[in-house]
């Protein structure tokens, strides 16, 4: 049997407070698909990785408006900020895989990252 996808993680989105993620709370689920996003300029953390929602705004042109939810933690992100810096990004996929709004912040929402066949 052949897999699709590997399983490489999975961890909390670090920051959540403080960006984008409760201006669309209602339209998270668990599988949503995210982004991951370089961030080499972060001032905090040089092996930053952003984890961003995107929603059609015209299904017409593709068009989608973007929101940072926050980053993958500084402990856990070295190996994905590698394979981004080197051109990799489209092989990983990263999912919604916990949402629990009594959490403290930190803990509300948690991602799964696979690794998929190319």
């Amino acid at each position: 049997m052949q897999l699709d996808k590997k399983f490489l993680m999975t961890c909390h989105i670090a920051g959540r407070q403080y960006y984008d993620a409760d201006e669309v709370w209602p339209e998270l689920a668990i599988g949503t698909r995210l982004t991951l996003e370089r961030d080499a300029d972060n001032r905090y953390d040089g092996d930053a990785v952003a984890v961003y929602y995107s929603r059609p705004i015209c299904e017409d042109t593709g068009e989608k408006e973007r929101f940072l939810l926050g980053y993958l933690p500084s402990a856990d992100n070295a190996l994905v900020a590698s394979l981004l810096d080197m051109g990799w990004g489209e092989i990983l996929e990263c999912r919604l895989s916990r949402i629990k709004p009594d959490a403290h912040y930190e803990e509300q929402l948690h991602v799964t990252l696979h690794i998929k066949k190319k």
